[in-house]
């Protein structure tokens, strides 16, 4: 039996849920990955087969409010943001959670502030050993309210046993994430040497400076400031493994475990390159792989445009949009709050890093029905998704209600 999590009430959703309950007992192997389609007359949306929260988020939540709930008279902290979705942090804010950082690492209430008495929650993603020794000197156990992710522990267990045998670490991350950092400081611990590649594009480079087809001093305009002290391809890089910050595309990782393998086998030899190159396939998140295979399948639905919901700073959220935007204009928006009018919405674009504001995004006056892909990240609570929904449905015209929209999904099947 799945592990069953106490999530609060105000985090379940009505039409989401229903959806998703429905699949589970038609496809509860998760082998079908076609989306579906919520018809509401005017407007159809189309639900891919898995988004939103997954195991590490939905055991991070139970963990927090129920150490609220245990602690009422206690001064609660997390160490920075549990999970990247502003609703659920601005929630615990509510209940009286202070937050000890901000997501890269800038100090909100210095450690000396705390006592021995306090709590002290560790995120989802993990924290550093560092600040987990500065934790145990002040007499706080870091490990007693601690939702790490189960395969954020597994990556560091694997980069454990690969710095045993004497291996490099190369993590597909991105350098500022703090899975990253955490994952960076257990590596470090077990492993000689350790460096962060951001993409393929980034791979390529290493692989050419350990090929020698580019000068060693590229390697300090590029890896310096993400790299163990003294790292050396030509060196470190003559035995090693590739693991990942958990929510990057699996395909992209993939991607640049294979621009790698093919650079040992090319200094190697192929016959050679198990004792180069460590094979760390198993350390991809199944979450993860099971979102974005569920999105590439949304990518190939008949769609007018896409809306994507959750947090602006959420990683595996923007893979989601990466992937959408190249089948149709897409939209990535915190919550239903964004969305101001058929003429205006506010979203989010990565690659300006910025806010935008688009106008006469909502098509309207088809002669068919409007078809939305929407789906969210895995630290997106269903709710949100559910209210993206009913805010576009006030756009429109003698829409279905939600329970008629939703027959297709609680009726016995003939």
């Amino acid at each position: 039996m799945p592990k069953k999590f106490d999530i609060p009430e105000f985090y379940t959703s009505e039409i989401i849920r229903t959806v998703k309950e429905a699949r589970q007992v038609l496809d509860p192997r998760k082998k079908n990955l076609e989306p579906v389609m919520i018809d509401f007359g005017p407007v159809q949306f189309l639900v891919p087969r898995h988004f939103g929260f997954c195991y590490g988020v939905e055991n991070a939540i139970d963990i927090a409010y129920r150490t609220v709930e245990q602690n009422p008279d206690k001064n609660i902290y997390l160490l920075s943001e549990m999970i990247h979705n502003p609703n659920v942090n601005e929630d615990l804010k509510r209940r009286g959670v202070k937050f000890l950082f901000e997501t890269n690492g800038e100090v909100l209430i210095p450690f000396s502030d705390l006592t021995a008495d306090d709590i002290v929650i560790v995120p989802a993603f993990g924290t550093t050993l560092e600040i987990q020794a500065e934790l145990e000197a002040l007499g706080i156990n870091p490990y007693q309210y601690d939702t790490t992710c189960p395969f954020v522990e597994k990556v560091w267990k694997r980069g454990s046993q690969l710095g045993k045998k004497d291996n490099a670490l190369v993590i597909h991350g991105k350098h500022t994430h703090e899975e990253t950092r955490a994952t960076f400081s257990h590596s470090a611990a077990a492993s000689s040497a350790v460096v962060v590649v951001l993409n393929p594009d980034e791979a390529r480079i290493l692989a050419e400076i350990m090929l020698e087809k580019r000068p060693l001093e590229d390697f300090d305009q590029y890896f310096a400031h993400k790299s163990t002290p003294g790292f050396n391809p030509l060196r470190d890089l003559e035995k090693f493994g590739v693991i990942n910050q958990t929510t990057m595309l699996a395909t992209e990782t993939q991607e640049v475990m294979d621009i790698l393998r093919e650079a040992v086998s090319e200094k190697y030899g192929e016959d050679n390159v198990k004792q180069h190159f460590a094979d760390t396939s198993d350390t991809l998140c199944y979450a993860t792989n099971e979102n974005q295979s569920a999105t590439r399948a949304l990518m190939e639905a008949d769609a007018d445009l896409a809306l994507v919901v959750g947090g602006y700073n959420s990683s595996n959220t923007t893979h989601l949009v990466e992937l959408l935007e190249h089948s149709f204009p897409t939209f990535h928006v915190r919550d239903a709050s964004e969305i101001k009018s058929p003429e205006e919405i506010h979203h989010f674009d990565q690659w300006k890093k910025e806010i935008l504001v688009s106008a006469n995004w909502l098509p309207q006056g088809l002669e068919r029905p409007l078809k939305i892909a929407i789906t969210s990240g895995a630290s997106c609570p269903d709710v949100l998704v559910d209210e993206v929904i009913l805010k576009v449905l006030t756009y429109f015209e003698n829409t279905r209600s939600a329970e008629e929209a939703l027959l297709p999904f609680t009726s016995e099947p003939a």
